[in-house]
């Protein structure tokens, strides 16, 4: 989960708490002090609408895998804020008496705090299983990054493995060239030792054949 949507989140549930509380106490009060606690309600109010809209920017700006939950989320705050200003409107209404007033904290605004109250309970509740949801989808996500490790070692690995048979092919190339060359030279070689065999031969049979000559000469004289 957005950790900037968590913050919001938590500075929303103090102030609404902080609204709740003020509601109360106005309701059971007259004069100028009412008036400045109905103040410092509406104040209170302005910032809780300015962090619904961060919220709600932030949620906006998220993947869909996480925004459907956060929406949710959204929307029960949208509700408590508008309960919140219901009863602000009921307190600061100019046409009420004291005897509305006490039928109010007696009913009416005694039934709209618990339902905030109980409201704000279940929030609570809610947001204690999301987080826990977010948190098993940032396990997924980091189970993922590292089987997305492991393919990438895998697949450096197998190409490092391509690149050593293509060298030993290269090698095995360059000794089958070294070898055909010997070939040729043991080759030639040989056709040499043969040309030389048939020189000496012819060479010895000409001395055998002068020697016989000699001995004939030497024989007849």
């Amino acid at each position: 989960m957005s950790e900037a949507f968590e913050g919001y989140e938590r500075q929303y549930c103090e102030i609404s708490a902080s609204l709740s509380r003020k509601c109360t106490e106005a309701a059971a009060i007259d004069g100028e002090q009412k008036k400045q606690k109905v103040s410092e309600v509406k104040s209170g109010l302005e910032d809780a609408e300015t962090l619904i809209r961060k919220m709600d920017l932030e949620v906006r700006s998220l993947q869909p895998s996480v925004k459907a939950a956060l929406q949710a989320k959204l929307r029960e705050y949208k509700s408590d804020l508008n309960n919140l200003k219901s009863d602000v409107k009921r307190i600061s209404s100019s046409k009420a008496k004291n005897d509305t007033r006490q039928e109010l904290l007696e009913s009416g605004m005694a039934d709209a705090i618990g339902f905030s109250a109980d409201q704000r309970e279940r929030l609570l509740m809610s947001t204690g299983k999301l987080n826990q949801s977010s948190e098993r989808i940032r396990e997924s996500r980091r189970t993922m990054l590292g089987t997305e490790e492991l393919g990438v070692s895998i697949l450096q690995d197998l190409h490092e493995q391509r690149q050593s048979l293509l060298h030993a092919h290269n090698t095995l190339h360059g000794v089958d060239d070294n070898v055909g060359k010997s070939k040729k030279i043991l080759a030639t070689l040989s056709k040499r030792m043969d040309r030389n065999k048939w020189i000496i031969g012819c060479i010895i049979v000409v001395l055998l054949l002068a020697i016989i000559l000699i001995i004939y000469f030497k024989l007849i004289y």
